[in-house]
């Protein structure tokens, strides 16, 4: 997760839990007065992505007729109701949340969740690796408008989900040794998308797999040891902080998010892969305007941060990797997290999607061209002559 000083309004932001996830090491991309920091814990995964594959659907083309499956009022009346169940019910549970690259190794973030009926959510990472990441994080949420889910499932990302994918009833099953109900997310190809265990009792979502259009797992999650209660969880830990850095403001209409790119700010209307802009917000730092959007599919999560400035000369904890032609740095060692600089301003990508989707998304904003050979050969003969006059 994001450490517990991300600048990341919980309050305002619902997917935070999940997005905050992605992260696989402690990072910080400096820029003049803002300094974006996560830390989530790494540990191998014994299964592979390619252990674990479903064949009731094909890898792409052309699906036969009976491929394409009719969409479910049952299966969307289900995920609203989980969405729903996510801020009404009181729980306590611990989320693990798996996701697997292009090898056989993969990311685990462990957290110990408590939420009250239609309040406040804390939060505590277990294995997040640092010392900040096992203080509790209690969310600023106090009244439900923007509630954090579980396992992804948001009023908001529940409705995208419905406009990106077929969603249908798969009937009946167990999770967290519970009897639920199966909601199947299928692509337009007839490939399946993603799979959700809902609590029969309550809708409160237990489990979650996506696969990739391949039919291999890419991300499984689950809400395991859960409890319920209709009183505040006893057990969570007091303190912590209330909020992360800030502050951020509510969320902003569309209209207004749009509206600023008339000011020189970004702020793409959509990203490749059907990622549309769903939620965004703002900050004030010493040296100007921090802007954060959010970006998804209903499955696929891509945060965009803006903010005028440069990167730092040194970037501990990043390396220099090359992504759709462009030079840009990336956080070690899962490289989902990545950032860089063009044209007087900083560009942050946080991505829970696939692999193709974080190239094409890297590969359509702003870059720097690189310099030509002319002015290459000027800087080779420059070092050149130094290093023939000393004292030139």
């Amino acid at each position: 997760m994001f450490a517990f000083n991300c600048p990341v309004n919980r309050r305002r932001c619902p997917v935070n839990r999940r997005r905050d996830a992605l992260l696989t090491a402690v990072l910080a991309v400096a820029v003049p007065g803002f300094l974006v920091t996560a830390c989530s814990g790494q540990t191998p995964v014994s299964a592979s992505p390619q252990e674990t594959t479903v064949s009731a659907s094909p890898a792409g083309g052309t699906p036969s007729p009976e491929a394409r499956r009719p969409a479910s009022a049952l299966a969307a009346r289900l995920l609203t109701q989980a969405a729903q169940a996510a801020v009404l019910t009181s729980y306590q549970g611990e989320e693990i949340i798996s996701h697997w690259g292009t090898t056989s190794s993969g990311s685990v973030l462990v957290s110990d969740i408590w939420h009250a009926s239609g309040g406040q959510t804390i939060t505590q990472t277990l294995t997040a690796g640092t010392a900040s990441s096992s203080e509790p994080y209690l969310s600023s949420d106090t009244d439900g408008r923007w509630p954090e889910g579980v396992l992804g499932v948001t009023t908001q990302l529940v409705r995208l989900l419905e406009t990106h994918y077929v969603v249908v009833y798969a009937g009946t099953g167990s999770a967290d040794n519970r009897t639920a109900q199966i909601v199947e997310a299928w692509r337009e190809n007839g490939s399946l998308a993603a799979r959700f265990w809902l609590d029969d009792a309550t809708k409160l979502p237990l489990e979650r797999e996506v696969f990739d259009t391949a039919a291999h797992v890419i991300s499984e999650d689950v809400f395991i040891n859960v409890r319920f209660s209709k009183l505040a969880p006893a057990a969570a830990p007091a303190g912590g902080p209330s909020d992360p850095q800030g502050p951020w403001t509510d969320p902003l209409p569309a209209g207004q998010l749009l509206a600023l790119r008339a000011s020189g700010w970004l702020v793409p209307p959509e990203l490749p892969g059907g990622l549309s802009l769903f939620t965004g917000a703002q900050t004030q730092t010493t040296t100007g305007t921090v802007l954060d959007l959010g970006y998804s599919d209903g499955l696929s999560v891509v945060s965009l941060f803006e903010q005028r400035g440069n990167l730092a000369a040194k970037l501990a904890g990043w390396q220099k990797i090359t992504v759709a032609g462009h030079e840009i740095y990336a956080a070690e060692p899962d490289q989902r997290s990545l950032t860089w600089a063009s044209r007087g301003m900083v560009y942050t990508v946080m991505a829970d999607a696939p692999a193709q989707t974080v190239d094409n998304v890297i590969g359509v904003l702003p870059h720097d061209k690189p310099p030509g050979f002319w002015k290459r050969m000027s800087r080779g003969f420059s070092r050149l002559a130094s290093w023939v006059n000393p004292f030139g």
